[in-house]
This record gives structure tokens, sequence and C-alpha cells, in this order.
């Protein structure tokens, strides 16, 4: 696609008791963010001016019936459903998590279609979103089984990129979860997404321990001499720069982690402190690995602020952005990878 081409950002809204609607607003208020990309929130238009008027913003929506009648230049609002929704700030409400559900059901629908470019997903509520028809951890579980692709997360800032072997795992759990298959699995979805998504051409990766110290040679676990350590030096027979494994705690705090384009941690906390201790609200959350572009901001609901109109929307500006920059890095990858000629002579 041409550089100045609009790239379509579908957004699910979210949980409306928290700060999605408010973050969307705030970042679309300025018209001039309209100018590279063409918002379509996945809601109703009753909400919508409902947090309009609440957060008295002088933003305009455009309310259509279907994505197919998207206007480029508008805030286009998708009337997933007609009825009022009471809206409660700051409290779960299990069904308030059934229109968060809507929303996403009907972006993901229309991401599969084609009718939108990227998804971009407001934070939800784990807890309120569970029900007999949904039963996913998050967004990055059901996207796993919607869209075509091996899932990863991979929290992505300027300065850091970190993906898991394991996710939303208990940690009781992560260390008996991590195989040969499943280290295999996620280092190549890392590798491959540096290389298509944010156009590192030689990408080098580092890989955290399982345990302190990386097992001590045995004395605090065994997991890391005996199933990461020569998994990862198969990883490195095929010329792949992969590293570690590294021992977490002193990894971060002494800069080493700005030497590799991306980190691959073994378990959730191990990964995200770091991550959002260094980048927080500059970070998101991207969904590696499946055939359709996802972000998100790197925060939750933020109950404690919600309906007070003082949630940062920065987090969320990122995550469009990054939707949109990685849209167009695989346009341009999948293009340079069909020319040979073009290839040949870089």
């Amino acid at each position: 696609m041409k550089k100045e081409e609009k790239v379509i950002v579908g957004i699910s809204v979210g949980d409306l008791n928290g700060i999605g609607p408010e973050i969307i607003i705030k970042t679309y208020e300025d018209p001039r963010s309209l100018e590279l990309n063409t918002p379509v929130v996945f809601a109703s238009g009753k909400v919508m001016q409902f947090f309009k008027n609440h957060f008295q913003s002088k933003i305009n929506f455009f309310n259509i019936d279907t994505p197919e009648k998207i206007v480029h230049g508008k805030v286009n609002v998708v009337n997933v459903w007609g009825e009022p929704v009471k809206i409660d700030f700051g409290n779960e409400d299990s069904k308030i998590g059934e229109y968060a559900i809507k929303s996403l059901e009907s972006a993901t629908k229309a991401l599969k279609e084609g009718l939108i470019d990227v998804l971009v997903t407001a934070p939800i509520n784990k807890h309120s979103i569970q029900s007999e028809k949904f039963n996913f951890p998050g967004h990055t579980d059901y996207l796993a089984k919607a869209l075509n692709g091996k899932s990863l997360m991979f929290m992505v800032s300027e300065e850091l990129r970190v993906g898991l072997l394991t996710d939303h795992v208990p940690l009781k759990d992560a260390s008996s979860s991590i195989t040969e298959e499943l280290i295999i699995e996620k280092v190549g979805t890392v590798i491959k997404s540096l290389k298509q998504d944010f156009g590192i051409r030689k990408p080098k990766v580092a890989v955290l321990a399982i345990n302190p110290h990386a097992g001590d040679n045995g004395v605090i676990g065994n997991e890391d001499d005996t199933i990461l350590k020569p998994t990862l030096e198969k990883l490195k027979s095929d010329g792949s720069l992969i590293y570690g494994p590294y021992s977490a705690d002193s990894f971060f705090g002494s800069n080493t982690y700005k030497k590799f384009d991306a980190i691959i941690a073994s378990y959730h906390d191990q990964g995200l402190i770091p991550f959002k201790t260094i980048a927080f609200g500059q970070g998101v959350n991207y969904t590696a690995g499946l055939e359709k572009v996802r972000t998100s901001p790197d925060h939750g609901t933020a109950y404690e602020i919600a309906g007070k109109g003082t949630a940062n929307e920065s987090s969320m500006k990122h995550a469009i952005n990054t939707a949109i920059q990685i849209f167009r890095n695989r346009a341009e990858y999948s293009q340079y990878n069909k020319n040979p000629l073009k290839k040949a002579s870089r």
C-alpha cells in the first residue's frame, strides 16, 4: 500500500465502566488524528454520545450500521447494539462484560473479513467477560482461536520489546509448561515478527532463565540445564542470533536489555514487571504471530479513575500508531520478498 493511504483502525470499546471510551475520545478529539488513519469504534452511537456528553468533548461521531459504510475523515461508530446501557463508572459488572465481548466479536469479524485493516482493543475486565459462551482469559487467547497463526504476547515500546514463553498461566504451572516445542515455537514467532513487523533484518534475541540464577547448575532447579539451554543451542545452529539463558534479576537493571532487539521471558511477571517499570504509558501490548494485526494499551480498565476525566491516552495513541506501522511494515516486507530482483540488488 502507498504511504499516504489511510489505514482503517478498528477499535473494540472495552469495559464501558472503565477508561476505554475516555481514552478513545481523547485520542481522536484533535482532527489531525484523522489524517493518517480512519477509526471505527465498535459500540453504539447512544453509548458513545453519553461519553461525549459526560466528558464534555467536542468530538463528532459518525454513526453507521455496518463496517461496510465506513467514511474516511470521520470517527466512525458501528452500532453493534441499539438498546441503552447503564454506565456505572469504576464497578465490575457482568452485563457490561457482555457488551465488551459484543464489541470485540464484531470488530474481530470485520478484521477477518478485511473491512478494517488492524484491531486496537481497549481494556477489558478479565473476570466480568467470562460466560458460558466466552471462556477465555483475555484478548490474546480469544484472538489466537479466532485468527490464523500462533499467538504470542509481545510487549513493545521504542526501546524495549518483551515476548513471553508462557503468558496467562498460574506461576505454579509455568515451568512445567515450558517444553522444547514451546520454546522453538515462541522464539520462531519473535524472530519472524522482528523481521516482518519491525523491519529488523538480523534480529538479536535474549532469553531469560526459568529459575533464579539460571538454576545455578541444578542447585535451584534443573529446567534451565535440561530444557532451556539445549533447545537454545539447537536454535543457534541455524545461524539465529539467540543468546541466554540470562539470570533475570540483574538483566534489566544492568541495561543488558539494550543490546538486544527483543527479550523473551519465561513467564508473565518476569517480563511484564520490568517492561511496565521501564515503558509504562509508552508501551503497547501486541499479539504477534497472527495473520492480522492487533494491539492494545499496556494498562487495564483503571476503575479507580474511570469517569473522572483524568485518564492518560498516550498508551492508546501508541497502540494505534504501532498497529499502523506494523501493518505498513508487513505490506513492505511482503512486497520485498515477492520481488527477487529487488532483494538481490541490496
